[in-house]
């Protein structure tokens, strides 16, 4: 494959190659009974994945195991579900979003059933991660499917609908499971298997509910898009400046959510001292996820109906208002601990909105829906890197400066961010005219 073949595997069509395959979109109630089935899959997903959490202090009394056991099964099934966004990205890809998802789900809940049987911890260990490992498959299948039933103008709200399963999917997951552990007086094995026989239900219903692939569908003289990745077509795909900026912008973005979601609890106890409980911390803690979840749905609309110079700005004008607030939070306890919350909650909106974006519309947009799932799984495996590192690299920080230097650091690295942010789009050639639409929902001119 020569080099030219290959940029051009990675090429989103523009309006005339999107003219000859030309698909009707469903009509739109019927799109959004479809992302509403992905939706409640992907909550079940999570099901499977928090469900362990409610199970960790069941096994501990069971077994006799302490915490930093039990962190093994937390610490090697984050690097298998990192793992698995690289691997399924190209064989989604393959498959199409239908069978991927389909099969992520099937198989994801049977690891995790067999989980329930484990004799040992090591069992536990491998069971969980293989189950974790499959989970990692969901998103970009589900992501890969939005194009062939929402406009280009949607899409990026679309998205933000679609990444609330994952805000709020761990809250459900963890209430169901503890739903589970009180019907159960506690049973571990009923905890982890549970969820699992309940994802085995939603699988099916995805198979019936969901419209089958375009490729799959078997439309006469139709010729399924290339979507077989060679190395030096992968070698191209990280030549292209947006998808660069898209996987930096990934590890910063990721490792503010993962910073919050493990410390803003212990930085409130620690700043304000005996004065507020733990309860009380946890209470001031939650704006950062309820914002947040208003923070998608709000940068996906606003996201769609801008040019990419506007949203360009707009992810440049978050990441910047982002590093100020993180520079004067801890400034915030000196005017007030009443405005801890409000602080905590705009940091949430600013972190999830452009977030949401990054293995989503943006995702489909750099090479197009055909390699929406590689993308994607680059994308958001690079993050969950930045995701292990926030625990030992935060807490590595807080012990030489305390927080206000680990925030400062956070801030710093999200003002190198805001400007990486200005690449985000290439400009138009002044002798290219207006630039051909993409497919999916790229409106920005594209590298010849």
């Amino acid at each position: 494959m020569d080099r030219r073949h290959r940029r051009a595997q990675f090429r989103p069509r523009t309006v005339s190659a999107m003219e000859q395959q030309r698909r009707e979109l469903p009509a739109l109630g019927r799109a959004y009974g479809y992302l509403f089935t992905l939706v409640v899959a992907y909550v079940g997903v999570y099901a499977c994945r928090k469900n362990i959490s409610v199970a960790v202090p069941v096994l501990q009394a069971d077994w006799g195991i302490n915490k930093e056991q039990v962190g093994i099964i937390g610490s090697v099934s984050t690097v298998a579900y990192a793992s698995g966004k690289f691997i399924f990205g190209p064989i989604t890809d393959r498959l199409g979003g239908r069978r991927a998802l389909t099969g992520s789900m099937v198989l994801t809940a049977l690891f995790g059933a067999a989980a329930a049987l484990s004799p040992s911890l090591l069992a536990l260990t491998a069971l969980y991660s293989a189950s974790r490992l499959c989970a990692s498959a969901s998103w970009g299948a589900m992501l890969k499917m939005l194009p062939d039933w929402f406009s280009a103008k949607s899409m990026p709200f679309v998205c933000g609908i679609l990444s609330l399963s994952f805000v709020f999917g761990g809250a459900i997951g963890v209430s169901f499971g503890g739903v589970v552990g009180r019907l159960t007086h506690d049973s571990w094995p009923a905890i982890l298997s549970i969820p699992a026989l309940v994802l085995v239900l939603l699988a099916g219903w995805c198979w019936l509910a969901l419209p089958k692939n375009p490729p799959e569908a078997g439309t006469e003289g139709a010729r399924a898009p290339e979507t077989r990745l060679t190395s030096g077509a992968v070698w191209e795909l990280f030549r292209r400046r947006q998808f660069l900026v898209v996987v930096a912008l990934s590890f910063t973005l990721t490792l503010l959510r993962e910073t919050f979601n493990f410390w803003t609890v212990d930085f409130i106890r620690t700043e304000a001292g005996q004065q507020i409980s733990n309860s009380v911390a946890a209470y001031l803690a939650t704006p950062f996820d309820l914002c947040g979840g208003a923070g998608i749905l709000l940068t996906g609309w606003i996201f769609g109906r801008l040019s990419p110079a506007g949203r360009r700005k707009l992810v440049v004008s978050a990441l910047l208002a982002l590093s100020l607030l993180l520079a004067f939070l801890p400034e915030l306890f000196h005017l007030g601990v009443w405005l801890l919350a409000p602080g905590i909650g705009v940091i949430g909106f600013l972190v999830y909105g452009p977030y949401s974006l990054l293995g989503g519309v943006l995702s489909v947009e750099v090479c197009g829906k055909d390699h929406a799932a590689t993308v994607s799984g680059i994308v958001d495996g690079t993050g969950y890197i930045a995701g292990f590192m926030s625990g030992i690299v935060f807490g590595r920080l807080l012990m030489l400066g305390g927080y206000r230097l680990g925030f400062e650091v956070m801030a710093g690295l999200t003002l190198v961010s805001a400007f990486m942010g200005c690449f985000l789009y290439q400009p138009a050639p002044a002798s290219a005219g207006r630039p051909a639409v993409q497919e999916a929902c790229a409106p920005a001119a594209e590298e010849s």
